[in-house]
């Protein structure tokens, strides 16, 4: 995250971090974490899968009833 998006959540010239803040960023890190394990598995299942062709979309929504 870049420092400028963090700095327009506080009101300027507030320098105090706040628990809100904390908080905040904790979650932010969670859902990245929580992205990367994603990323993790996806390329786990990429490489298991090797040559294997893909399943087009069209059937794949028709398997998740979508």
């Amino acid at each position: 995250m870049r420092a400028s998006s963090r700095r327009t959540r506080r009101k300027a010239g507030n320098k105090r971090i706040t628990i809100r803040d904390v908080r905040a960023e904790l979650q932010r890190l969670r859902n990245r974490v929580e992205d990367l394990e994603d990323l993790r598995d996806l390329n786990a299942a990429i490489e298991r899968n090797g040559a294997k062709p893909g399943v087009p979309w069209d059937q794949a929504k028709k398997e998740l009833g979508l």
